[in-house]
Order: structure tokens, then sequence, then C-alpha cells
């Protein structure tokens, strides 16, 4: 039987709620899918939320229903132009890229935020469990002053919701995440949706809240054309419906619920091109 990878890329909150909506929307069509039977999960940033979530047992109808009625989360964080620029650097530094994230790791550590312990109680809040699902999951993070890439999985010695808090410190939003006494940013500063790492897999389907990124080569659909031949492969980010409901702060918590029923409505859309690639 062909391997299948699901591949859940960063956004925010709002990238949350929207992933799930779409989960949702997919498995309970007449026709569904049910993408929580992958092989592999890669989860980056807010993805590594659903990608816990789902590989936890909770069914994706709760997942929506919470979504859809709580709006709880950080009201004054945001994602500036100053987030935006680093984001870009660390991307297009020159000569080895590790360089460039390692730039922005140390500015993050520099920065005034609220304490790691408060950012790890919110995101255990989310994930609830800490003990890794029996399913592979893959989670990124970048080391804050090296740059380094690490890929967090039940063999790591990192516990789930450290590995979840790690991946999604967004560099001067939230605290660097200190894992087996290292310092961690935002796996999407590596990329948006890391991919590659589903290298090896014959069936991907990647959900993309963001596509954007400063080199074309690490934009989720180029790096799901460069997985190989042969590979079938489904990249699905949000339309432009999906983009207005979804607002401009990923980080919005009041945006959840509408976030959520436009990943649900455009589930109907998008079915027959995630079926292709994974059944």
């Amino acid at each position: 039987m062909e391997k299948r990878a699901l591949v859940l890329g960063g956004g925010g909150v709002t990238g949350v709620a929207w992933t799930i909506g779409l989960l949702h929307g997919l498995a309970e069509h007449e026709r569904g899918v049910d993408l929580s039977t992958a092989d592999l999960f890669v989860g980056t940033s807010a993805g590594s939320v659903v990608a816990a979530q789902l590989t936890g047992g909770t069914p994706i109808d709760q997942l929506y229903q919470h979504e859809l009625t709580d709006t709880t989360g950080d009201t004054n964080a945001t994602i500036g132009s100053k987030v935006l620029v680093g984001f870009v650097l660390a991307a297009l530094w020159p000569g080895e890229r590790a360089r460039g994230r390692a730039r922005l790791g140390r500015a993050a550590l520099k920065a005034r935020t609220v304490p790691e312990s408060e950012r790890r109680a919110a995101i255990a809040s989310r994930v609830r469990r800490d003990e890794w699902p029996a399913a592979r999951l893959l989670i990124p993070a970048v080391e804050a002053r090296t740059g380094a890439v690490e890929v967090f999985d039940s063999a790591s010695g990192a516990s789930l919701i450290d590995a979840v808090a790690a991946s999604c410190a967004v560099p001067l939003v939230w605290p660097p995440m200190t894992v087996n006494g290292r310092r961690y940013i935002d796996g999407g500063v590596r990329s948006v949706a890391n991919v590659d790492l589903a290298r090896g897999y014959e069936r991907v389907v990647v959900i993309a809240p963001l596509v954007a990124a400063a080199r074309r080569a690490d934009r989720p659909a180029a790096q799901a054309a460069a997985l190989g031949p042969g590979v079938r492969t489904a990249v699905v980010s949000p339309t432009d419906a999906a983009l207005t409901a979804i607002g401009r702060n990923p980080l919005d918590p009041a945006r959840r619920a509408p976030a959520a029923r436009a990943g649900h409505a455009q589930a109907a859309e998008v079915l027959d091109r995630v079926r292709a690639a994974w059944d």
C-alpha cells in the first residue's frame, strides 16, 4: 500500500481554525476523505497544533465546534512589519541560510514578550495531552542561537507540548521556547509548511493557510512538486473568500469562527483534487 502524508502548514490561530474547518468538511462530505488516517503527519507552527489535536484522538467534529465557540487568545498579538521583515531577511540571507535564521533568533531572544511559562500554558490548553501519538508526527522548529533546524518526534526526548510550543514561537511576538535546555523559534522561519519532510511518501496532501515565501522554492506548491516523480500531491490554500473571512491578522482570536466556517465551506471545492491525491 502506498504511504500517505498529511502536511499542515503555519498560519496563526486563524490558520488553525481554517485548517480544522477544512478537515471537518472533507471528512463529513458524502464522498468524504478522512485525512486523519495518514501514515505521516508534518505540523509546522499552527499546523503542529492541529496535528497534535488530530492525532490525539479528539474527533474532528468536536475540534470544529470548539473553533466556532471559543474566542480566547491574546487579542493584543499581531504579526507586524518587523516580524515580516525578519522572516524575509532570514530567508534571503546570503550564504549559509542558518545564519539568517540565527540573526532573527537572536533578535527574538532579546525581545520583550510574555514569559515562556505563560505561552506554554496557552499551548497546553489547546493540545491538552503531552504524550506523542502512535502515528508518526514530525514537528520542525529552529534553534534560536544557531539557526539550526530541529525536527522533533517521539524519539527526540521532547514532550509533545514543548515541541508544539517551540514550533509556534513566532519570533518577536512570542518568546523562544526552551526544549531540552535549548531555545527555539517558529518552525515557519525555515519554511511555512516544510513539505520536504514528507519526502519518501507516495501520496501527500498539503494544507497551507499561508503560502507566501521570500524564495519561490520554499512555497508549499514548489516543495510539493519537488518531492519527486510519481508522487501524487494536492496543495490546498485559502480561497479569496476564505482569506476575507480569515482577516489580515492571523493571530486575531475573534476571527477563529469565521475562518473555521470558511474552511468548512471550501472543502467541497477541493474534495475531488484531494481525493485524487489521497485515494
